[in-house]
């Protein structure tokens, strides 16, 4: 396997792997271990399948296209609108969802290490004015700091998997939470759930980089899809393993308290050190990939001139709709990561599908997913659902 490879599927778990899996425990908490770990292997299918169709169209479309030109080609302008929407819908509820769980953790924080309290707002507005700062860099710092985060994520987690697991107890883990409906636990979890396996993003690059080679980029896909599948059981087994389901179902979302509750379970105060500071990095690496992508389609949207002026309007628009959510949302950290699942279904199963079945019935030939259009149908079947379950939770 060669570095180009190996560098893609580390691009491909690296976008997936961040602030979702924050969420993951505090999403499935109430349905017990064995439910939750059958839903994320049914959304991982989905993710690598619908990676798998994505990157479909890209090759029949043309390497080097994104999805806002291949819809272009396939829907026209009405497709095009639809996407940008949907993209747009994305970014703004992922910003607004890392700042709300970022100044949680931020007002941890400040009272752990200086016996001060901060109010939600204040921690809200310190968190955007401080990292939301570096979306105004440009991509080439953003990529050196998110690199050098995102590795030290990566051996942070192994650590903290290394010395939870052994604390890990089956009592914990058969614990589950008493919910007068499980439907609607079902129904909560699941677009969560489906936004943390979201890496869709950048298929089209690899598309580029790898030259269109399909039997490389499937294994990009499979095997990328695949390490956060790993990495998140091996989570869940760690928190709902130590905390318990029912406690972390007490905590109503809040991420500060299942991070102070993990701290206070490790026996050793550098460990402890280890959890909160990969907790905050997972959400920081998250927050700066996102809100780069949303600076530059708005500075592009807008056509904003590269000026101290320009990108303080680019700045304003990427930040303060997301913002008012927060100051006002001050608990929907949850709550906003599963509305991102409506946008991001739109982009990676209805676009993907609908682009596709128009593609194969012009020509035939070329990479083509397994499954025929009946796995299309089944797709978009599968997209409603978990559209219907978000609008159900949100209620």
């Amino acid at each position: 396997m060669n570095l180009k490879i190996v560098g893609s599927i580390a691009i491909v778990a690296g976008t997936a792997i961040g602030a979702g899996m924050l969420a993951l425990p505090l999403a499935t908490a109430a349905m017990g271990l064995v439910p939750a770990l059958m839903l994320m292997i049914v959304v991982w299918a989905i993710s690598a399948y619908t990676s798998l169709l994505m990157l479909e169209v890209n090759l029949r479309s043309g390497i080097g296209d994104n999805l806002h030109v291949i819809t272009g080609k396939s829907l026209g302008r009405k497709g095009q609108i639809v996407q940008s929407l949907s993209f747009l819908s994305l970014l703004f509820a992922l910003t607004a969802a890392y700042l709300t769980g970022g100044a949680d953790l931020l007002m941890l924080k400040a009272k752990t290490w200086f016996d001060i309290v901060l109010d939600n707002q204040t921690a809200v507005l310190l968190f955007t004015f401080i990292l939301g700062g570096f979306a105004a860099l440009g991509v080439h710092w953003i990529d050196k700091l998110s690199r050098a985060l995102f590795s030290t994520m990566v051996v942070l987690l192994a650590l903290v998997l290394v010395f939870l697991l052994p604390e890990v107890s089956y009592s914990a883990l058969a614990q589950r939470a008493a919910t007068n409906s499980l439907t609607a636990v079902w129904l909560s979890a699941i677009p969560v759930v489906v936004t943390s396996f979201g890496f869709h993003v950048c298929i089209a690059t690899l598309v580029r980089y790898l030259d269109g080679d399909v039997p490389s980029l499937r294994k990009v896909l499979l095997i990328g899809s695949t390490i956060p599948l790993f990495c998140y059981v091996l989570w869940l087994l760690v928190t709902l393993g130590t905390v318990g389901g029912e406690a972390i179902a007490g905590f109503n979302g809040s991420l500060s308290k299942l991070i102070s509750t993990l701290q206070e379970i490790s026996a050793q105060p550098l460990i402890s050190k280890f959890i909160g500071l990969f907790a905050d990095l997972a959400l920081i690496t998250s927050f700066l990939g996102v809100t780069m992508s949303l600076f530059d389609f708005n500075a592009e949207l807008i056509r904003a001139q590269n000026s101290w002026g320009g990108r303080t309007q680019t700045w304003l628009l990427t930040f303060l709709p997301p913002l008012a959510c927060a100051l006002f949302v001050p608990e929907g950290f949850i709550a906003l990561l599963g509305f991102a699942a409506i946008p991001l279904v739109v982009i990676t199963v209805f676009l993907p599908a609908i682009i596709a079945m128009k593609q194969r019935s012009k020509a035939s030939a070329g990479y083509q997913v397994s499954g025929g259009n009946a796995a299309l149908w089944l797709l978009m079947l599968m997209g409603s659902v978990i559209i219907v379950a978000q609008l159900y939770a949100a209620t």
